[in-house]
């Protein structure tokens, strides 16, 4: 997920002034000369695990160096980490089965294929659990289909986890005199955190083709963020806000120099 989409955020070329939606629902702005920030570069790095792309090869041999995390696509489920996805729901709640919601020919078509991929990536496997979550597609920009698993009834019984975010406005005070930044994009970021096995169940989701449950962290769960936000600053807690920001799967490296930056990119990749 993109931070600037997530935050709503709005740009006034005009006024040189940026402003965001906080998750708290407060709003903030950064304002030019108020919040000095002149970047010179802003090299864009997509990796695996790591990025859709690379734009720029302004840092080729860190790149062929570490290739082996740009990946294409995440090849299988993820190695176990210090942090699993869990769902804690409030006192009292009962399992919850929804209805199919009907899907015409083009949306079962994709339907099918996109169950295949998850099943032969490990991703989610068969479910006879009590727990029964409907799926919709949404149509994209460019026309393709996106898969929604229709969590809100889950999400309504689920204990919130309060894991602060941290705010726009300071994230950007952090950056000084940086002159040099990589914005790094882990790709299918959910993907890489396994869901508790004692949750799995309610993960469940019911279509045409069956009923399964996720094995890794879905999309439309009310406390991934926060979950993932836990995950990012205990992988990069020692260099926060000393080279590196994270929000949430989006991850900010800064440097004042090229030099520097070199070396920054090595020790986060």
């Amino acid at each position: 997920m993109d931070w600037l989409t997530a935050t709503l955020a709005n740009i006034d070329c005009g006024q040189g002034k940026v402003s965001f939606q906080l998750p708290d629902g407060e709003s903030c702005e950064f304002v030019r000369d108020q919040n000095e920030f002149n970047a010179e570069k802003l090299e864009k790095f997509e990796l695996p695990v790591l990025l859709q792309g690379v734009a720029e090869q302004t840092f080729p041999r860190v790149v062929e160096e570490f290739k082996d995390v740009f990946q294409e696509e995440l090849p299988g489920l993820p190695p176990d980490r210090a942090v699993e996805f869990s769902i804690d729901l409030i006192p009292g709640a009962a399992p919850i089965a929804k209805k199919i919601y009907p899907m015409n020919k083009e949306e079962l078509a994709e339907l099918n294929k996109q169950i295949k991929e998850l099943l032969s990536k490990g991703f989610i496997q068969p479910s006879a659990s009590p727990w029964g979550t409907p799926v919709l597609f949404v149509k994209k920009k460019d026309g393709t289909l996106r898969l929604v698993i229709d969590y809100r009834a889950l999400n309504e019984v689920t204990i919130k986890n309060k894991y602060p975010l941290p705010r726009i406005d300071q994230l950007f005070d952090q950056l000084g005199e940086a002159r040099v930044f990589s914005k790094i994009d882990l790709r299918s970021e959910y993907y890489q955190v396994k869901v508790k096995k004692e949750d799995i169940p309610k993960t469940a989701f019911r279509t045409r083709y069956g009923h399964y449950e996720f094995l890794v962290m879905p999309f439309g769960l009310t406390n991934a963020p926060a979950m993932f936000m836990d995950l990012m600053n205990r992988v990069f807690y020692q260099y926060l806000d000393k080279f590196v920001i994270v929000f949430i799967d989006d991850i900010l490296i800064y440097s004042k120099s090229e030099e520097e930056h070199e070396k920054h990119l090595r020790i986060v990749l």
